[in-house]
């Protein structure tokens, strides 16, 4: 049985017990308030400031705050404002820095570090990083040779590339794969070599690796635009053929062509074919399927199709408008055009000026002054403003019927 003594003692300590545990949570707390200060108010003094030379102290300041260099967007945007002021000695300063320190030997970092050369368009910096990775204890992979790889083709330098493409897997031990095939693709095609692009495609698979659904849209894409269509629908059928099947954005790039062409049932097919294949059509789809019927002079099909949209639970986007409401008032219907706009301005998103100038021409004709009226009104409330001259001009419209 417990003694007296020992009973005490033990209520003693429980007693005690909460009130070192409320002064220690209570240090605790003071701790954790005292820390969040000297962190969060870097983020916020980085994203405040303008002055550049103040901007690089305080992010030099910073360098080892891990608040600051692991989060993204605040290197981004230092960087992007730096560059603006074209203090690239700055830039440079402050990258090779941060590779000096514990977190430049992680690839993944690096890989940061030279796609921010990058967005800097520090090319040379953004390779020499690249090839002194080993300097500062990383690995190179293929994730870092394919940030280099995409920063060099900036320079649009054929001979670089090719050259960077051929030596330096072999130098490194590097295994390309399709990312590699990708970027190199979309270089060549921005650069309008097709065939040199398609060429690169096809060496890359006798080479083991496998274009994909983003290649063969590339491509693609690239050819339709430059009204080689006997190239792009080859690409169609041999990316079929492999056992690649199309994507969203591989429908919206033959959807386009095709309405380009004026061949509007072909293209409103192919979004039905989209359906049954299970891939959702989205707003650039419905768009383009819409504004192919309204070139083609077939505005009910239009029509149907901005409906069925509806029904699908999707919502009309700014470009959608400005297609059905401008053929709308083509096409004479003016009350239907004034529903749309109305709905459209009170989103605060405008038609432009000549769509919106037809519109109240067609309804003063009509002589619907109430609807013109209200149009204009709303005209009136666009953030950032309409120019007085376009005001003025709208305005006329409405004077010549009173």
């Amino acid at each position: 049985m417990l003694s007296l003594r020992t009973i005490r003692r033990f209520c003693h300590a429980a007693a005690i017990a909460p009130v070192a545990g409320t002064v220690t949570r209570a240090k605790s707390n003071s701790i954790q308030k005292s820390d969040k200060p000297l962190e969060k108010p870097a983020l916020a003094k980085l994203k405040a400031e303008r002055d550049p030379e103040k901007l690089f102290q305080l992010f030099k300041a910073n360098a080892h705050n891990k608040l600051v260099i692991e989060n993204r967007f605040v290197f981004e945007d230092t960087v992007s404002r730096l560059a603006g002021a074209g203090r690239f000695d700055y830039i440079e300063h402050l990258l090779e820095h941060q590779k000096t320190l514990p977190q430049g030997r992680r690839e993944g970092f690096i890989v940061r570090i030279i796609m921010l050369y990058g967005k800097a368009g520090m090319i040379k910096q953004a390779a020499d990083t690249f090839f002194d990775m080993h300097l500062f204890g990383c690995q190179r992979t293929v994730k870092s040779f394919n940030a280099a790889l995409k920063v060099l083709t900036q320079s649009r330098d054929l001979e670089a590339i090719d050259s960077f493409i051929r030596d330096v897997p072999f130098k490194f031990g590097i295994e390309l794969d399709v990312f590699s095939v990708n970027i190199v693709t979309k270089a060549l095609c921005d650069m309008d070599i097709l065939d040199k692009a398609y060429l690169a495609m096809i060496e890359m698979e006798k080479a083991g690796v496998k274009p994909d659904v983003v290649t063969y849209t590339t491509l693609m894409s690239a050819f339709y635009k430059h009204n080689r269509w006997e190239v792009g629908n080859g690409l169609w059928n041999l990316m079929v053929m492999k056992g690649c099947l199309p994507n969203l954005a591989t429908f919206n790039v033959r959807i386009q062509y095709l309405v380009y062409r004026r061949r509007s049932w072909q293209a409103n097919s192919l979004m039905c074919m989209m359906e049954y294949l299970g891939i959702i059509p989205d707003e650039v789809t419905y768009n383009l399927v819409i504004k192919g019927f309204c070139q083609a002079g077939y505005l009910e099909m239009a029509k149907r199709v901005y409906s069925a949209l509806h029904g699908k639970g999707y919502k009309p986007n700014v470009k959608i408008y400005q297609t059905m409401i401008h053929y709308l008032c083509k096409g004479g219907e003016f009350d239907m055009a004034y529903t749309m706009c109305k709905d459209c301005m009170n989103k605060n998103w405008f038609v432009n000026v000549d769509t919106i100038y037809k519109l109240l021409e067609g309804l003063v004709g009509n002589g619907e002054l109430d609807k013109a009226n209200v149009i204009l009104r709303l005209a009136r409330k666009r953030v950032p403003s309409f120019t007085k001259s376009q005001l003025d001009a709208f305005e006329f419209v409405l004077s010549k019927k009173q």
